[in-house]
């Protein structure tokens, strides 16, 4: 085991609770409030010391949307009304 996989290892436990790919509605939302909290805390400051877990929490936002978000598109062509006929 490397060392930075023990570094790891001991500190997974804490992080856990906080870092995970959400299965339901309320652990996205956990996930959207961290992200929230990362974006005030970094702002556009790339080499922030939280930088790369604010991308690492946007990208698990992303895939639980892609998933089980609709597209916008395709909800307001469901909102439209029909193309009118002369």
């Amino acid at each position: 085991m490397t060392a930075a996989l023990k570094s790891s290892l001991a500190h997974w436990p804490e992080l856990s609770g906080a870092v995970f790919v959400p299965h339901t509605e309320a652990e996205y939302q956990r996930l959207v409030a961290l992200l929230d909290e990362l974006v005030d805390e970094v702002g556009n400051e790339e080499s922030h010391p939280l930088a790369s877990l604010m991308e690492v929490v946007g990208l698990l936002i992303e895939k639980y949307e892609d998933e089980h978000v609709p597209e916008l598109e395709s909800e307001l062509s469901l909102h439209e009304d029909p193309p009118h006929q002369p």
